[in-house]
C-alpha cells in the first residue's frame, strides 16, 4: 500500500517555541530532504534547552568543528515531515543564512523569538572604560554592549525594525566585512549600547521561569544589579 501522505499542520506558538524557532534561525540547519531539522551549539545547557521546548529525546552528538573554531561544538538532529513543512511556512529554509529575510511570528512572541536569536548567535560584553582616567583617576565608567548578527541585511533590519516597534530603541547597524580567510560575507550587527541594553533587558527576562541561556542572562542581570548598587 502506498504511504498516506501527512496533511500540513500549524503548530501553536507559546514561549517555548518561539525560542527555539529563534535559536533554529541562528544556529539551525533546514536540511534539503524535506524532513530532517539540525540545531549546533558549543554549548550543552542550550541544547537541552532547546530539546526541552520542542519536546524532543534525540540524543545530543559531538560535531566536527571547522578549522577555525576553538570551542568543541555540539548537534542535535530529529525528523518531523510537519514541522519541517511549517518552518518553510513561516520563513526558514534550507541554505537559509544569506538569505533569510522576516519570520512569520506573532508580535506577542517576538520577545521569545528575539532571545533565541541572541542566545544562539548574539553576545552580551562588558567591561571597563578607563578612557578618561587621565582627566579625573575617578572618570571610569561600566559600559554593555548587546549585539545580533546575521549575514543577511535584509534579516537584521528587519529584526530592527520590530524592536523599535515595540519597544522604541533603534540601535546601530554595523557593516563587519571579511577580513579573515575563513571568512566569506559580509556580517551585519545590530548592537545596542548601556542604556538601550538595559531597556532590552528587562523587555527579554521577563519571568524567572522563560528558556534562555543562563550564562548570558547572568551577565545581563549582574550588570543590572552592579548599577543599582553604584552610589547615587
Amino acid at each position: 500500500m502506498p504511504k498516506t501522505k501527512l496533511p500540513n499542520k500549524n503548530f501553536k506558538w507559546t514561549p517555548e517555541l518561539a525560542y527555539s524557532i529563534g535559536l533554529l534561525t541562528t544556529d539551525g540547519n533546514i536540511s534539503k530532504d524535506g524532513r530532517h531539522i539540525i540545531m549546533k551549539s558549543s554549548d550543552i545547557q542550550l541544547l537541552n534547552t532547546f530539546k526541552k521546548c520542542l519536546n524532543i529525546k534525540n540524543k545530543i552528538a559531538k560535531s566536527k568543528n571547522d578549522s577555525w573554531a576553538k570551542k568543541p561544538h555540539y548537534r542535535i538532529q530529529f525528523g518531523g515531515v510537519q514541522f519541517y513543512r511549517w518552518l518553510l511556512k513561516i520563513g526558514l529554509f534550507p541554505n537559509k543564512t544569506y538569505t533569510i529575510g522576516s519570520i512569520n511570528i506573532p508580535q506577542k512572541y517576538f520577545v521569545d523569538f528575539l532571545r533565541g536569536h541572541l542566545d544562539g548567535d548574539g553576545d552580551i560584553s562588558t567591561y571597563k572604560d578607563y578612557y578618561n582616567t587621565y582627566k579625573n583617576k575617578k572618570y571610569i565608567y561600566n559600559r554593555i554592549f548587546t549585539r545580533f548578527r546575521s549575514v543577511s541585511k535584509i534579516h537584521i533590519e528587519w529584526l530592527r525594525n520590530n524592536i523599535f516597534k515595540i519597544i522604541s530603541i533603534k540601535g546601530h547597524l554595523i557593516e563587519k566585512k571579511p577580513r579573515r580567510e575563513y571568512q566569506t560575507a559580509t556580517m551585519w550587527i545590530l548592537r545596542f549600547a548601556k542604556k538601550d541594553s538595559i531597556k532590552l533587558f528587562s523587555w527579554l527576562y521577563y519571568s524567572p521561569s522563560i528558556p534562555c541561556l543562563i550564562r548570558k542572562r547572568e551577565i545581563a542581570e549582574n550588570f543590572i544589579h552592579n548599577m543599582v548598587q553604584l552610589p547615587g
